[in-house]
């Protein structure tokens, strides 16, 4: 065969081509494969790790996600919020969340790896109803003098702003802190609390 005649510039056009459309094909079929591997709902909804943006949460805001079918709530605290915990040890049943279920970094005052951020399980721990977040100045207050919280309208469970169940109140212990670990200033993952940042 006579490669003489043979346009090379044109056989490197046509190589170069060949290539990047195979590497866009091989490409545009590992994502679907790629998006196999991060967990479904169903492994969410079971137990999977959960991450969420928190960059846009304000002091004294809430947010509910989701996680083995719960609710999981994240408050953002103000100094002010933060000032009224301490001055609530006295009122509430277990101040230093001894009989109370938390990994062992939330075992503080405020229940949480970092003072201004409260992550719990929001469920009430009397008969599993969801209490209600009630703000300081709310008129719908379920007690005179109070300071912001969690009230179950089921049966009258208060919570303070870190979790922790008031006194005379069916609920016996503090609401639950589920495993969780900041992986950034403004994400934290729910479910996995392994080498924690």
């Amino acid at each position: 065969m006579d490669n003489s005649n043979v346009d090379k510039g044109r056989r490197r056009f046509l190589t170069a081509a060949a290539t990047v459309v195979g590497g866009a094909g091989a490409a545009a079929g590992a994502v679907p494969f790629i998006a196999t591997m991060a967990p479904s709902e169903k492994a969410k909804a079971i137990g999977a790790p959960v991450e969420v943006d928190i960059s846009k949460l304000k002091p004294g805001e809430r947010m509910i996600e989701k996680w083995q079918g719960k609710p999981i709530w994240i408050l953002r605290r103000t100094q002010e919020m933060l000032d009224d915990i301490a001055a609530q040890d006295d009122a509430v049943s277990d101040p230093g969340s001894d009989a109370s279920a938390q990994p062992e970094y939330a075992k503080n005052e405020y229940r949480a790896r970092e003072d201004e951020y409260l992550v719990v399980i929001g469920i009430c721990t009397h008969l599993g109803c969801s209490p209600s977040f009630v703000v300081k100045e709310g008129d719908n207050a379920p007690v005179e003098d109070w300071k912001g919280g969690f009230f179950c309208p089921c049966h009258g469970s208060r919570f303070d702003l870190a979790g922790r169940v008031f006194k005379g109140v069916p609920a016996p212990t503090n609401l639950v802190v589920p495993p969780y670990k900041f992986i950034s200033p403004s994400r934290l993952v729910i479910g996995d609390d392994s080498e924690a940042v």
